[in-house]
């Protein structure tokens, strides 16, 4: 089952704007408030703010970086799972070769059919059909690898079937992987409540001072937006900006059409 979040409604850009926006009001309403203090009770504002300030900025990016790494995991993870699954229907249709007629032809017209339907699963539009598809030609290959081996149970066909198994298996990983294994929405939700109260401490330490400086403002808002686009990419690696190199499956349907 897919697990969507809540920010996936956005484009990147849309991600980007919200965060910076968030950012800078959680700041705006800390100075608001600082000032309110100020003038309600002068003597009893700063005591302690600064020190606030730094913890919070400290736990902000500790947070940042290890939810940063959680996100790199995650997309290493399904960058891998690519190549191992170009490399075991590669196997896969190299070891049909060996089976007899008309199960080898058919199983590698199947396998060539096969790849077209990995590339295509990553447009979302045609996601759901292509993975349906996916997994009846599981059960087409599998009905015609059990035949094969009823017929004739040789070394060789025992290997194909351990290749097809790979296959099948590798599959159903990715397939979770990409859909299913996430940076929980709860964790961003987390995190941006963190960045916003951060902001609001921000805030509240620059309205004790007569001049606030608004471009150091700007420039640490859209340094943490940056940072905060960039797990929502990593996490989002099969929509967004950071999209996983398909490179393995396409050299891989390349070879199948040029070859018999």
């Amino acid at each position: 089952m897919a697990m969507y979040q809540p920010l996936d409604l956005l484009p990147t850009w849309g991600v980007f704007i919200l965060t910076a926006v968030l950012l800078f009001l959680s700041a705006e309403a800390g100075y608001l408030l600082g000032r309110r203090m100020r003038y309600r009770w002068p003597d009893r504002t700063e005591s302690g703010v600064g020190s606030m300030v730094g913890a919070s900025l400290a736990l902000l990016g500790f947070l940042l970086a290890f939810i940063t790494g959680v996100a790199l995991n995650i997309f290493n993870g399904r960058l891998q799972l690519v190549v191992s699954e170009a490399n075991a229907i590669g196997t896969t249709y190299l070891r049909a070769a060996y089976l007899d007629e008309p199960i080898s032809t058919e199983s590698r017209r199947l396998l060539r059919e096969y790849v077209d339907l990995r590339l295509a699963a990553l447009d979302g539009a045609q996601r759901a059909e292509a993975i349906a598809r996916s997994t009846q030609i599981h059960d087409e290959l599998w009905s015609l690898a059990v035949e094969v081996a009823r017929q004739t149970p040789t070394p060789t066909a025992a290997l194909y079937i351990s290749a097809l198994n790979e296959l099948i298996d590798l599959h159903t990983e990715r397939v979770n992987m990409e859909l299913g294994i996430r940076v929980p929405p709860v964790i961003v939700l987390g995190l941006y409540l963190v960045a916003m109260f951060t902001m609001v401490l921000i805030g509240i330490h620059g309205s004790y001072s007569e001049k606030r400086n608004l471009l150091a403002l700007m420039v640490m808002i859209i340094i943490l937006s940056v940072v905060f686009l960039l797990v929502v990419e990593l996490d989002r690696s099969h929509q967004g900006l950071l999209r996983i190199p398909q490179d393995a499956l396409i050299d891989l349907q390349r070879q199948m059409q040029a070859g018999p």
